[in-house]
Order: C-alpha cells, then structure tokens, then sequence
C-alpha cells in the first residue's frame, strides 16, 4: 500500500492528463512551493511541462505507466482530467487498483462535464438535478463519475467530482475565434451556455484541496448563463471589429462539427451556488463580460509590445 511522504515535505499534486485547466491549476500549486507531477501524450509536451518544472510521462489508453507505484509513492493529492473513451475511463482501467491502494491520500478531483445533466429546456439544474446526457459522451461522464465515487464508497477515498462549463481563457476564447475569423455568430433565441474561465477553475479546485469534503459534486461555472451570439458579439466590441452576419441555427448546424452540434443539443442554465458557499469563493470572471476584458487588455498589451 503507498503510504504518505513524511511530515514536513512539500504537498505532491499528481494530474492525470495535465491539460488546459490541469496545467493553470499547476502553475499555482508551484508557485506555493508544491511538487507538481503527472502525465500528457506526447513528447513535445513532456519536453515542455519539464520545462515549467514539471515532471511528465506519457500515458494513454495504450501506453499505461510503467512503474505507477513509484510515480505515485509520494503523491498527497490527485487530478484526473482524462476524458473516458468508448471502453471506460483509462486512468481507472490501467490503474484504479493503484489508485485504490494510496493509503492517507488528501485530496481527489475527477473533471468532469455539465453535459450530465443534458436538456432542460433552458430550466435551472444544481447538483441534486438528476442525470440525462443526450449524447454517447455524456453517458461515458456519468459511468465515470460513478467510477470514481466508488473509490471514495469503497476504499474511503477523498474523491469529489468537478462539473465544468464550457472552459475558455488565454487563447481559448471567443476573442480568438474572432480574430482568427472562425466566429459564427448564431441565431438560437433562448438558447444559452454556460462558461467557466480557466482561472476560476484553479480557483475552485484550490479551494476545495484546503477543505475537502469528499463524495462531493461541484457545478464549476461562472453567474450568467448566456446566448452565444452575445458573447461574439461582445468580444466584437471589443476588438472594434464588425461582427459577422446573424445566422439562424438551421443554416449553422450542417457546418459545425459532431461535438459543435452536441454542444448546442442542450439548453440549460447550470448554477453554482455550491462552489461560491461551500468553499467560500469569489469568482475573478462572474461573467463572460469580466472575463473577455480582462483577455482584451491582455490582448492589446501583447499587441503594443510587438514591433
């Protein structure tokens, strides 16, 4: 059984797939004196997270750790951020045994999706709504999500399940896709998402490391459900571009992508009222408004540096 560094040691983050969020949240933990370690799927990336002060392998389905007890001998707390794929969750398939044998583990989190409560017709959903996805890769989240919670239900684990919005942030934002001219800007009246910026994601999950409450699942996104072609036409503004032509969602949807078109499949509007009182929190972004400010003045400083 993997047993705890001793007292005194710096706290070890391990993450399971060190993406966009994963990464943001490793940033911070490093800056606060952790030891950060974990996995991606390619090379480059390793290269580059060493980079960071880092410490990466690779790992996917087919390519499990190869020595996981000692990867894992001096972690204290563990983020899993690996999509499940049509077999099941690769981190818990490789190594749920392992997982299950870290004795004295602080802190658990499993990223997963709003996309577990499917459709409601625009209606309110917090963590007590049940589960409907609408779609294969919803399902695949919920059989997760269960997954992992029965780590916590059977070995005791500290495991709690975070449910993000869609994800934007440096890079990643509606900004981006107008400057690029991939922006669309669509005509779905009622129709709304929600959002999460990367930053209050590391927030939240922070917050929960310092007090957690295992078994737990957190609703992960910001105060103001919104109609897309708002936020495109926000960041228009805010760029001084023209913003493109209104389309009505019968004439964008053959255009989108299988997991575009899933995205506008359901309407919701997904509240977060646990995070903000459970882990006394306050978002940095409440709403695609701060958020997309703030990328702007970040924006036009890069560009005013530029030759």
């Amino acid at each position: 059984m993997t047993s705890l560094p001793s007292a005194g040691s710096a706290p070890h983050l391990f993450c399971f797939g060190l993406g966009y969020s994963a990464a943001t949240l490793a940033e911070r933990l490093l800056q606060e004196g952790w030891r950060v370690s974990g996995t991606c799927r390619s090379e480059s990336k390793r290269q580059a997270l060493a980079g960071r002060g880092i410490r990466a392998m690779i790992f996917d389905r087919d390519r499990p750790l190869p020595a996981a007890e000692q990867a894992l001998a001096t972690v204290t707390d563990l983020l899993s951020s690996v999509p499940p794929d049509a077999f099941g969750d690769p981190v818990l398939d490789h190594h749920g045994t392992d997982i299950a044998a870290m004795a004295g583990m602080r802190w658990i989190g499993y990223l997963s999706t709003t996309g577990v409560y499917g459709d409601t017709g625009g209606a309110a959903v917090d963590e007590s709504a049940p589960v409907n996805p609408s779609s294969e890769r919803g399902h695949r989240r919920v059989v997760s999500e269960q997954a992992w919670l029965s780590l916590h239900r059977a070995h005791g684990l500290p495991v709690h399940i975070f449910r993000l919005a869609g994800i934007y942030g440096p890079g990643r934002s509606t900004l981006d896709q107008v400057l690029s001219g991939s922006a669309r800007r669509i005509d779905r009246p009622g129709h709304v998402f929600s959002r999460i910026h990367v930053v209050d994601i590391a927030t939240i999950l922070r917050a929960s490391m310092a007090r957690p409450e295992p078994g737990t699942l957190y609703n992960v996104c910001d105060d103001e459900p919104a109609e897309p072609r708002a936020v495109v036409e926000y960041a228009c503004r805010l760029l001084h571009r023209e913003p493109p032509p209104l389309m009505p969602f019968e004439q964008a949807a053959p255009l989108m992508s299988p997991m575009a078109q899933s995205f506008w499949r359901d309407n919701r509007r997904v509240v977060n009222r646990r995070v903000k009182q459970a882990l006394d929190i306050r978002l940095a972004f409440p709403n695609y408004r701060a958020g997309l400010d703030a990328l702007a003045r970040e924006y036009f400083d890069v560009a005013a540096d530029r030759p």
